[in-house]
């Protein structure tokens, strides 16, 4: 993950982008911290389904995702759906992309819900191991 950030920031920077050092950092950070649930999840499913059926598993749950955590764009501002989707690590990752933008870190909300996640996915995908693999 930190190649891919150092290339996209490298392709950032070619295209004109221009950040403080600070900056980049902070949104590489936020974005690597955000993906560990998405890691911790990796993990997990590939020891619940089979090898054929990891790229549409992989590729629908990314795309709805991403639908609801706002990558293409907000499909909510407010209200019941917005509280929501704030408690998926995925909106939280696509904050992490808008720190660029001028946005400050995480709020608390943020923080809590991409630990949450991350502290329930390791302890369902270390069961789920023990049990694919037989060890106690």
């Amino acid at each position: 993950a930190i190649l891919t950030l150092v290339l996209i920031s490298a392709a950032g920077i070619s295209y004109g982008v221009h950040l403080s050092a600070g900056r980049w950092l902070e949104m590489g950070g936020l974005v690597l911290l955000g993906l560990v649930p998405f890691t911790i999840l990796g993990i997990m499913v590939g020891h619940l389904i089979t090898p054929d059926a990891f790229g549409p598993v992989l590729g629908g749950g990314t795309a709805l995702l991403a639908l609801l955590s706002g990558a293409f764009g907000p499909i909510v501002t407010g209200g019941f759906l917005l509280s929501v989707i704030k408690v998926l690590p995925s909106y939280w990752l696509v904050q992490a992309g808008k720190t660029a933008q001028g946005g400050g870190g995480w709020p608390l909300e943020g923080w809590i819900s991409v630990l949450g996640w991350s502290v329930v996915l390791t302890a369902v995908a270390a069961w789920v191991y023990q049990r694919d693999t037989g060890r106690t």
